[in-house]
């Protein structure tokens, strides 16, 4: 089993230091939904402590993903204060242990997600013809 896992561990390390930019923060989305996901069963298990861990690395993410937007750029202007909400939001649901704020939180990086996802495969498709699929 170690060499298996050993295996997986230099695939994940490999995926992402050859991952481009938008790939990361693709990853970046996924990882915050899981541990959003893994947050909202804590609660479910009465686990506090898991519960706080999986918050406030979903909150390390958003911090991520607010540390690289472009200020330059006026959609990134318009993305902070919705980042700015999700960290708060997620305060919240720490505090309250209440699983339905983590699930608006959940729907709003879904969405962004889903938008990165659909810029990625647009731009692959500009830049490669129709083969790029994400």
């Amino acid at each position: 089993m170690t060499t298996q896992t050993n295996a997986f561990n230099a695939y994940k390390q490999n995926s992402v230091t050859t991952a481009s930019p938008g790939e990361l923060t693709l990853m970046l989305y996924n990882g915050c939904l899981k541990f959003l996901n893994k947050a909202k069963q804590s609660i479910t298990d009465k686990n506090i402590e898991e519960r706080n861990h999986y918050i406030q690395r979903s909150q390390a993410i958003i911090g991520e993903l607010m540390s690289t937007l472009n200020m330059d750029i006026e959609i990134s202007k318009q993305m902070l204060p919705l980042y700015e909400y999700m960290n708060r939001r997620l305060t919240e649901a720490n505090i309250k242990n209440d699983p339905s704020i983590i699930t608006e939180v959940e729907g709003l990086v879904t969405e962004f997600r889903d938008t990165w996802k659909e810029v990625i495969k647009i731009t692959r498709q500009q830049q490669y013809g129709t083969a790029g699929q994400v």
